[in-house]
């Protein structure tokens, strides 16, 4: 029989704490700046649009922060997730490089951002918050809320893009399964939703027109805070579990990864997997780190870095980042998950300082990688996380042109089983 390699954590192996990356850079971030007066916002003044405890994690220097019990129950549910060789892929490409994938897939709502749900909804509910209101792109972030609002008490409104919420149905009776309400976006029932659909009444919508909606209903109600599934410190803190646990793995096989990768949109799933990796690459460790974008929204490859507002109206704080403005519309592609103007601060700062490379694909070679993968690996990946599987056949290829070995690791982000309309 072939030789198949997964390498399944026991439960009790899974961390305990996530990695805050902040503790170990070299440098200090750029404040998020005030978007009326732009000065540096102190952590007290995000307390209208998050509960207390997310803006401690937010402003938290803390090298490692632990990981509530009642948030590690949830996780055993889904966690921790197998690592993966791709060794039919492998075989297809004759390359001499070895491809593990993450697979994040398992989790109740089919992608990693159940991670940060689970621990926000946690959070907010610690807190006396009652209701969350947030944005999402294909649903994903959407779906993973609506779930952990569920199993928090928490009530959820989602604002999804409008294309979005044409293009993807299932995932919007998803989020109703979870007792989750979802709104297309732009819509009539904010001030900045009327705005936009004034300037094109089929307008498809973006994530920053999302998230201006749901921070423009938040304001409106002091019992409701806001939940944010990409881009800010404290998400890609929850999401470090993914790479924590890929340390593990590697080490139970003992192999050390040279190129490790992932899709990237706001920043979420990528940061998740390569930051527990950094200070590897800081100590003079031969790795490398490839965030992998579409060609339609190439957020770190073509977009300035600069401070720029997270939302199209300019509600929220300015980051520094890279930008394509907020006023960027983005083309209608089915990944919807990558659509978004900006990136994490975190991420896009290591992308400045050349400790992590970005590169973008185009929708048709990216779903070309899709269904070759599904082919030989047996599982239909979500169109986001097709473009790390892109970029890894893409170095695979490389390493055989250039007769050198690789350990190339790469997260598959989550599964494309709500998305087959994409292929077709």
């Amino acid at each position: 029989m072939r030789s198949r390699i997964r390498v399944n954590l026991p439960v009790e192996e899974m961390p305990k704490k996530w990695y805050n990356v902040k503790a170990d850079l070299p440098f200090k971030l750029d404040p998020p700046l005030h978007p009326a007066t732009q000065q540096p916002m102190k952590p007290e003044e995000l307390s209208r649009i998050f509960p207390p405890s997310i803006v401690e994690q937010e402003a938290t220097e803390e090298r490692f922060v632990e990981i509530p019990e009642e948030v590690l129950e949830e996780y055993v549910v889904f966690r921790p997730t197998p690592l993966i060789r791709a060794t039919f892929l492998e075989e297809y490409l004759q390359t001499p490089a070895r491809i593990y994938y993450k697979y994040e897939g398992t989790s109740p709502t089919g992608s990693h951002k159940t991670n940060t749900a689970l621990a926000q909804a946690f959070y907010n509910a610690k807190d006396g918050i009652k209701r969350l209101v947030t944005e999402t792109g294909a649903g994903q972030w959407g779906s993973a809320l609506s779930y952990a609002g569920r199993k928090f008490g928490l009530e959820v409104k989602v604002f999804m893009v409008r294309i979005s919420y044409e293009q993807k149905p299932m995932r919007k009776y998803m989020m109703n399964l979870f007792d989750g309400t979802v709104t297309p976006s732009p819509s009539e029932l904010t001030s900045s939703g009327k705005k936009f659909l004034s300037q094109d009444p089929s307008h498809p919508g973006s994530l920053g027109i999302a998230i201006s909606e749901a921070i423009e209903e938040v304001m409106a109600d002091p019992n409701t805070r806001y939940s944010l599934g990409s881009v800010l410190d404290h998400v890609l803190l929850h999401q470090t579990v993914i790479g924590l646990e890929i340390e593990k793995q590697l080490e139970l096989i003992g192999e050390k990864p040279t190129i490790v990768m992932g899709c990237h949109g706001g920043g979420s799933n990528f940061g998740g997997t390569v930051l527990p990796f950094i200070p590897r690459k800081l100590a003079g460790e031969n790795i490398r780190f490839v965030a992998c974008e579409p060609e339609s929204c190439p957020t770190l490859t073509k977009g300035e870095f600069r401070y720029d507002s997270g939302d199209s109206a300019g509600f929220t704080p300015l980051i520094k980042m890279y930008t394509l403005g907020k006023e960027f519309v983005p083309p209608k592609i089915h990944a919807g998950g990558l659509r978004y103007h900006g990136s994490a601060p975190i991420i896009a700062r290591l992308v400045h300082e050349g400790i992590i490379e970005a590169e973008s694909f185009d929708q048709e070679k990216t779903f070309e990688a899709a269904r070759l993968f599904a082919k030989l690996e047996g599982i239909i990946p979500a169109p986001e996380a097709a473009h790390a599987i892109a970029g890894a056949i893409k170095e695979a290829i490389a390493a055989k042109e250039e007769k050198r070995e690789e350990v190339i690791v790469f997260t598959l982000s989550g599964h494309g089983l709500m998305d087959l309309t994409a292929y077709v």
